[in-house]
């Protein structure tokens, strides 16, 4: 029997700070969400740290609900990241194999992928992950996984993800301010796709359009792997922005109606019907027509997948893509927003939520969640001991609080009632 342990992913994001805790492995390899901490997030813009102190701040109180509710202490997480910071390229690798050894081994693999990691960056930046997208064994190309293969020659074409180095130890520095080591920095995408997509969309070609507070995230996959990668300085929060603005209401009062009544298609909604909002300068409420509330979103909406159109263009993967687009992020659950995205894109699309967890799971199934959901399935395909956790024992469960009370409490901070 496989052994259980345990992981924890925290999504660091420019609108809430989400900690997950999770029992994976096993005969079934299962993700059993066990612990949930879900904070507003602070001292963060577009996706990177401006403020330690107020970031650490989130993620500490994001830490402790997660604490709580799973009854174990954590001390290490794999954390997103996300940002205009993060570039990408592509590279290949090639390496001798000793004739003698007869086959591919891990070893010629890892060496290959060292080699194509190599690249000149400058000294402030450096690499986040390394992809194969294909390897080639004297001269046969296309081949997926050489591993067992016999070969004198091994060559790999991978996509390479570099970072700030700045950024990433700012952010490493919050973290560590709130009380966690980092296991490793995942790509928000990267994570996001993990429990999205399906394997045929990973074959076909599809692109995960994670859109997040601050900022829009792509990842291409073609032939199962990613191809391309790509950071839009556009998220949610500018929509809330332009929501107050037009209509003079404060952010948090935008940003309510945004997600009771937001609506990305004006066409599908009644125009008549009025919505009670709290303006500035006003003493009583006042209405506004939600057909007006849909046009500001439409707007902001287009614009953002036009610049995602326009980057699969410019890369050449837009006509690359059969399965579409798969959106993610907490502004994928705005209404009709798949139809606004494929009228736009001119692409199938189709919204994501994390698929295959088991546990404290309700509210998790949700596209604002798959990037804190995706970082768990990414830790179970790396992690192999239960390095998320310190020595505490879980607590028996009658000593441990009350989970629906505890849960209600987490999510109705960010959540408006269903």
């Amino acid at each position: 029997m496989a052994a259980e342990h345990i992981v924890v992913g925290l999504d660091i994001g420019t609108t809430k700070v989400c900690t997950l805790v999770a029992e994976v492995g096993g005969d079934e390899d299962n993700i059993r969400v066990i612990g949930v901490g879900l904070e507003p997030s602070r001292g963060m813009h577009r996706g990177t740290v401006v403020d330690v102190a107020l970031a650490a701040e989130a993620v500490r109180a994001s830490k402790r609900q997660a604490e709580r509710t799973s009854g174990y202490e954590i001390g290490r997480a794999y954390v997103s990241v996300a940002g205009k910071h993060i570039a990408s390229l592509n590279s290949r690798g090639i390496t001798g194999l000793n004739p003698n050894k007869g086959a591919v081994t891990q070893e010629d693999i890892e060496r290959a992928l060292d080699a194509a990691r190599a690249v000149a960056l400058p000294h402030n930046r450096e690499v986040l992950h390394v992809i194969p997208r294909t390897f080639t064994v004297d001269g046969q190309e296309g081949i997926r996984n050489p591993l067992g293969l016999h070969a004198y020659r091994l060559e790999v074409e991978a996509h390479i993800i570099t970072a700030a180095s700045s950024t990433l130890r700012n952010l490493e520095k919050c973290v560590s301010d709130a009380g966690l080591g980092v296991d490793r920095f995942v790509l928000n995408p990267l994570a996001s796709a993990e429990l999205v997509l399906t394997e045929a969309e990973r074959e076909s070609g599809v692109v995960v359009v994670d859109i997040g507070g601050g900022t829009t995230d792509l990842a291409v996959f073609i032939d199962g792997t990613v191809w391309h990668t790509a950071v839009i300085e556009i998220g949610g929060n500018l929509i809330t922005s332009d929501i107050a603005h037009v209509l003079h209401l404060p952010t948090e009062e935008a940003e309510r109606i945004k997600v009771e009544y937001g609506n990305a298609d004006p066409d599908t909604v009644n125009p008549d019907e009025w919505i009670t909002v709290q303006p500035f300068g006003e003493d009583q409420p006042t209405q506004i027509l939600r057909y007006d509330l849909a046009r500001i979103i439409e707007a902001r909406v287009d614009e953002i997948f036009l610049y995602v159109i326009q980057e699969l263009k410019r890369s050449g993967y837009d006509g690359l893509l059969p399965a579409g687009a798969v959106l993610t992020g907490g502004s994928a659950a705005l209404k009709n927003i798949r139809s606004s995205a494929s009228k736009v894109m001119h692409l199938p699309v189709r919204v994501g939520q994390p698929e295959g967890l088991t546990g404290l799971v309700d509210r998790l199934k949700s596209p604002a969640y798959a990037t804190s959901a995706g970082l768990l399935s990414f830790a179970r395909h790396l992690d192999t001991s239960a390095t998320g956790v310190r020595t505490r024992p879980r607590r028996p469960r009658g000593d441990r609080p009350d989970l629906g009370k505890a849960l209600g409490d987490i999510f109705g901070r960010l959540l408006p009632d269903e």
